[in-house]
């Protein structure tokens, strides 16, 4: 029942903010167009927002998101201009993201040093890389149906009410979340990051759950690249600066906790679109960068304050 409640929320208050700018900005707001532009716009975050839930279940944290999305774009472009078909190009984008997030994980959970110091150094080195790999310039590459995952719909195109990328966003939430609350896996991350030591001594394979984790956290962080590219057409090393910010973003205003243990999928897909919704909104009221950057810092702080007072509340029970 409180998961449902926390969703319930979720979606009330998105509901509120879009009606806020549709009664602000009355003309182009409230419009099929724009709902169908929101949702062509917010899978790059969606998709991202899916594995990121996973890894702050777990009780981590990934900010080399950002840096892996652009790395992906550039290797779609590479391959692209190598001639090869565009599903190689798809499957170059998941590997590039499994191997990114193994890399994260193995380091994690090696070293021990902490998610938050070895993701900041591989934010580093795997925004360095998409930039040596594309020798500091943006990668042209041909135009194949990868393209059509975040097309605008054509007219007779309306009845799919979404593009193909928010529907493979739809479907792929779906199955992580399914994975997530019905199978022992599911259970095991959930255990592992409400108590790391208590799952270790419950018999729990904490080191090889936790690098899946973050293995299944690149993936979808790929799927977010390569949605990505189908906007930009390009690959770009310096695409998705701070991405990693709005994934997470999407997931504490979701319900998720920065201290692990829990979190929704379908509520950090609400959160994203919130976050998106808050965007186009401040755009289309022309609302400098700045004030819409101070807006959206004032969300994460409330989401992030409500997060602490719910696990204080919880404590004292």
């Amino acid at each position: 029942m409180k998961k449902y409640l926390n969703i319930i929320g979720v979606i009330a208050a998105w509901l509120v903010i879009y009606g806020i700018f549709c009664v602000l900005v009355p003309r182009s707001f409230p419009t099929w167009q724009n709902l169908e532009t929101l949702m062509r716009q917010v899978v790059i975050v969606g998709f991202g927002s899916i594995g990121m839930t996973y890894i702050m279940i777990a009780g981590g944290i990934d900010l080399s998101a950002g840096s892996l999305v652009a790395l992906v774009t550039v290797v779609i472009a590479l391959v692209l201009n190598k001639g090869f078909s565009p599903w190689v190009g798809v499957g170059a984008a998941l590997l590039t993201g499994i191997c990114c997030g193994l890399i994260n994980g193995v380091l994690i959970t090696r070293l021990k040093a902490g998610a938050f110091i070895v993701t900041l150094a591989t934010m580093g080195a795997y925004r360095g890389l998409a930039k040596g790999l594309s020798k500091e310039n943006t990668v042209n590459a041909p135009l194949t149906w990868i393209s059509n995952l975040t097309d605008a719909l054509r007219p007779s195109e309306h009845w799919r009410l979404m593009p193909n990328g928010a529907w493979l966003m739809v479907f792929c939430a779906t199955i992580a979340a399914w994975v997530l609350r019905y199978t022992v896996f599911g259970r095991h991350v959930v255990a592992i990051g409400s108590n790391a030591q208590a799952a270790r001594l419950s018999g729990i394979r904490v080191i090889r759950i936790t690098t899946l984790v973050y293995i299944i956290g690149g993936l979808f962080i790929g799927i977010a690249g390569l949605m990505d590219f189908s906007r930009l057409t390009i690959g770009d090393p310096t695409a998705a600066v701070g991405l990693e910010l709005d994934i997470i973003a999407a997931v504490v205003i979701g319900g998720g906790s920065l201290t692990g243990g829990e979190g929704n999928i379908f509520a950090s897909l609400v959160g994203a679109l919130i976050m998106e919704t808050i965007r186009a909104g401040g755009t289309q009221m022309d609302l400098k960068d700045w004030v819409q950057n101070i807006v959206t810092g004032l969300i994460i702080l409330i989401a992030v304050a409500f997060d602490r007072w719910r696990i204080a509340r919880a404590a004292n029970r």
